[in-house]
């Protein structure tokens, strides 16, 4: 924890991406999943598993009316652009922590120098482009390298820790936050198009990190972990049903997992939901969820992040 506050401390890109590593080896290792052996099964899993979020992203953009490239979405005014941008500079830096250490710690190098991701993103992908590099021109150039990164994730090693900002990762696990990330960021740009998303079960990812982030939410603000944690049992877009933790507490949250994951990434605020949160712990946990390592974050406020006809 000391080295997460530290991190923390500082500003620069370098240090945020400590700050997601030492937070999301700090999760684990509070459930004793460090040490758990990683399978080729479960590695395999993951990579479908994300290649899937990102070919309905993918779709999904490219059948986009080009206007919507420079749009505004609800996610701190970031446009079409700086939501495929970011996606694309983050899967970038594991492919190369798979593939290539060496180019890595360069690029990771070159980030320190202009000191914020989205601004180094804007500099790095608009380099010799007198008009910048056009919103199709993104979409390809990041659908190619996030194909290279599912490939890549498929014939990893599932025991050995892959080079980051902060402590070295394990495939699976870095597998995983990159699926979270393309499923979170994915919302900025279906509701700005104001478009329906097809679900799938893909996200038991998701809610298993937003579960098991619940002690993570109230340390990562300095306050006391409330216990027990609650009870969640969510309905899968199949329809099947997936619980966690103990059915007997007085503390619970029930509903829709597509509902649950919004919640924990932030994406909507619990009061956009109808998700049924019964105790004091389930309430104080689903008012600040935050499923993703980094500084305390706040929910959107009620009303901003959902789509309006």
């Amino acid at each position: 924890m000391a080295q997460i506050k530290t991190a923390l401390r500082n500003g620069s890109v370098a240090n945020f991406c400590t700050v997601i590593a030492l937070g999301v080896n700090f999760l684990l290792w509070t459930k004793g999943e460090l040490t758990m052996p990683d399978t080729s099964t479960e590695l395999l899993e993951i990579a479908n598993d994300l290649r899937g979020e990102g070919a309905e992203l993918y779709r999904t953009l490219k059948d986009m009316d080009t206007g919507f490239w420079t749009e505004h979405s609800s996610f701190k005014a970031w446009t079409v652009w700086d939501v495929v941008a970011h996606l694309h500079v983050a899967d970038h830096m594991a492919l190369m922590s798979l593939k290539s250490p060496g180019d890595f710690h360069t690029f990771m190098q070159d980030m320190r120098k202009v000191g914020h991701m989205r601004d180094f993103a804007t500099q790095w992908l608009n380099e010799g482009l007198e008009h910048g590099l056009p919103g199709p021109d993104l979409l390809e150039r990041w659908w190619t390298c996030f194909e290279g990164m599912c490939d890549a994730f498929k014939n990893a090693d599932p025991d050995q820790r892959y080079v980051w900002a902060g402590p070295d990762m394990k495939a699976r696990m870095l597998a995983t936050a990159r699926l979270m990330e393309t499923w979170a960021h994915g919302w900025e740009v279906y509701d700005l198009m104001r478009i329906t998303r097809a679900h799938s079960d893909r996200i038991k990812n998701v809610a298993a990190i937003g579960v098991r982030t619940y002690g993570w939410t109230f340390a990562n603000r300095k306050l006391e972990v409330p216990q027990p944690a609650p009870y969640v049992e969510l309905t899968a877009p199949s329809g099947a049903l997936w619980t966690w933790g103990d059915p007997t507490i007085e503390h619970s949250i029930t509903g829709s997992a597509v509902e649950f994951c919004q919640v924990v990434t932030q994406v909507r605020n619990i009061a956009d939901t109808q998700l049924e949160v019964t105790g004091d712990n389930a309430h104080a946990w689903m008012n600040v969820a935050q499923c993703f390592a980094g500084p305390p974050e706040n929910p959107p406020v009620p009303g901003s992040r959902v789509p309006h006809s």
